[in-house]
């Protein structure tokens, strides 16, 4: 079962390996990102990091969609992270996921602050919108008992 798709540009470190995976009591965590997938040195670092008798599994996105679509994914009570908006986009409409929860994205020149830690540009806010068009939940929130924000289309939380 799908528990959480988390957006973290930092993807897998203490919030997410400690607080969320206990919190949720998850067994196994997918970290969906095209390039982490083929950067060894960065899939050592991920595995380091990950809390002992909680499963990694690196795919890139396409494949990440294909798992959870076949079913294989199932058996686990599963948190996903992955490091953009776009790539939750793509998750959440592709498997019929419900809700994603934003829980970092770096500030550029590009971005615009809507939350303590999130960060967004023009672009991902037109998906975050099309999203609540959808009807799928998109909550801003860093750890497990802060208190749930909810994004709305007029940019509000």
């Amino acid at each position: 079962m799908i528990q959480l798709l988390r957006v973290d540009h930092r993807l897998l470190h203490g919030q997410v390996a400690f607080s969320w995976v206990k919190n949720l009591q998850s067994n196994c965590i997918l970290i969906a990102n095209d390039k982490v997938v083929n950067d060894e040195v960065y899939k050592t670092t991920l595995k380091l990091a990950k809390p002992e008798g909680c499963k990694l599994v690196i795919k890139n996105i396409t494949d990440s969609i294909n798992a959870i679509n076949s079913g294989v994914t199932s058996k686990y009570d599963l948190i996903i992270i992955v490091s953009n908006i776009k790539d939750a986009y793509e998750l959440a409409v592709n498997c019929n996921l419900k809700s994603i929860n934003l829980g970092g994205t770096k500030a550029t020149e590009n971005t615009q602050n809507i939350s303590k830690a999130v960060n967004v540009t023009e672009e991902e806010i037109e998906l975050l919108d099309k999203l609540c068009e959808k009807s799928i939940e998109v909550e801003i929130r860093q750890l497990p008992l802060d208190k749930k924000q909810i994004y709305r289309k007029d940019k509000s939380i």
